[in-house]
């Protein structure tokens, strides 16, 4: 995908994001696919078929990654946000994935369902919504009159010292290649990795009759390739040379005869694909820019595709509709749910989508932990709202607490304090 200027090529990326997210928003709401939901089927009901459609949805994106990546169509080492970087900040992926799977659960979905249901017409979701974009804003922008950020205030000096330095990169075909050709390791590890999800996905009889769960799994997967594919290769040909969207911006001054169409930082132009939490925060950005076309990025046209799908399916389908919260309660809940849901998305680096599939795509080792941060979070939570559900006034929340981890067998059952429901 060749273009001989810059705002041609640069519109191409944007609007390709725009209707690939389109489809992804239109087939979500189709399907029901849904991360938050499919945690609280395996945990309450034990139905894991949301389970499994997210786990073909992985399969999908990390088979085309490493695949393409390995014929050198697709750059996962130079990616936005920088998943292989070579500093793994464990500590982060883990506490951001637990908070924002707490507040995917109180805020009844994750930041792609939050978009999804916003188009839908519920209006929750918008409050959701604003309080991510706020909170994802200042967890990486300095408070008006000072040089703090959220995140400098609250974690960099206590939780960046455990980060650990891995050398060149974090992902498991670095680590484990032993000094041979990563890109190969990580075609075999990637491979035996996504055909196992695969195989333990299709061996459920259930799910092999499930239609939209299989639909969901893999629209979502090629859609999450897609934009890999899309974001790296488009290019900028001057004199028979190739330029990145990102390397033509950062020469800007020596390539172009005016600032005029320069966008604000390069760094979103970098290969990428999905996450929805750190581009609600760039949205934020943009507006308080004046909307200003040089802050439009390929994470908010992925925003606002994915809202326009979901809206077109709902009205499609007949099933819009306005709705509001059911008590003060409720607005609490996604209140709470939309600001710990910024913090940890920003935190952990991404999302159920951004670090669950787009990241783990890539096969670092940030995003596992990330999105094994993010189902424990949600399967705790759940487990305590139930247990407080049944005891109402007799169960304390430590007392929750234990017995939630002893369901989840992290602890042994003599620490359990409440009968099991």
């Amino acid at each position: 995908m060749q273009f001989e200027s810059f705002s041609p090529a640069l519109w191409f990326l944007l609007w390709s994001s725009f209707g690939i997210a389109l489809v992804l928003g239109a087939v979500v709401n189709k399907t029901n696919f849904c991360t938050m939901g499919a945690v609280s089927d395996w945990v309450n009901i034990g139905d894991k078929g949301r389970f499994r459609s997210w786990m073909l949805a992985i399969a999908m994106a990390l088979l085309g990654v490493v695949i393409l990546e390995y014929f050198g169509l697709i750059d996962g080492d130079g990616s936005f946000p920088p998943y292989r970087a070579g500093e793994l900040i464990w500590a982060e992926n883990l506490l951001g994935g637990l908070l924002f799977g707490v507040g995917m659960t109180l805020a009844s979905g994750c930041a792609n369902k939050t978009l999804v249901r916003l188009g839908g017409g519920n209006l929750k979701s918008l409050l959701v919504l604003l309080v991510i974009a706020v909170v994802a804003y200042f967890m990486t922008n300095p408070f008006p009159g000072t040089d703090q950020t959220l995140f400098s205030v609250l974690f960099y000096d206590w939780i960046r010292p455990l980060a650990i330095q891995t050398g060149g990169s974090q992902d498991l075909g670095s680590l484990l290649a032993a000094g041979a050709d990563p890109t190969t390791a990580r075609l075999v590890i990637g491979s035996v990795l996504g055909l196992g999800l695969l195989y333990l996905v299709f061996r459920n009889a259930d799910f092999r009759r499930s239609g939209n769960n299989i639909l969901a799994g893999v629209v979502v997967g090629v859609a999450v390739l897609a934009a890999w594919y899309v974001s790296s290769n488009v290019m900028i040909n001057l004199d028979d040379e190739n330029f990145s969207l990102q390397g033509y911006t950062q020469q800007w001054d020596f390539l172009s005869d005016s600032r005029e169409g320069k966008p604000a930082d390069s760094r979103p132009l970098a290969a990428q694909s999905f996450t929805f939490v750190n581009p609600m925060g760039q949205a934020l950005d943009y507006s308080l820019a004046g909307f200003n076309s040089a802050w439009v990025t390929f994470g908010i046209m992925s925003l606002f595709g994915v809202v326009a799908g979901s809206f077109l399916w709902a009205l499609f389908s007949r099933s819009f509709r306005f709705e509001w919260f059911a008590s003060g309660r409720d607005f609490f809940n996604h209140l709470a749910g939309g600001a710990l849901m910024g913090v940890g998305g920003v935190l952990a680096l991404g999302c159920t989508v951004g670090q669950g599939i787009t990241g783990v795509s890539t096969l670092a080792v940030g995003s596992f932990i990330a999105l094994g941060g993010i189902v424990l979070g949600s399967a705790l939570t759940m487990k305590i709202q139930y247990y407080k559900l049944v005891y109402e006034d007799e169960a304390s929340f430590g007392a929750a607490l234990l017995s939630a981890l002893v369901d989840l067998h992290l602890l042994p059952a003599r620490l359990r304090r409440l009968d099991a429901v």
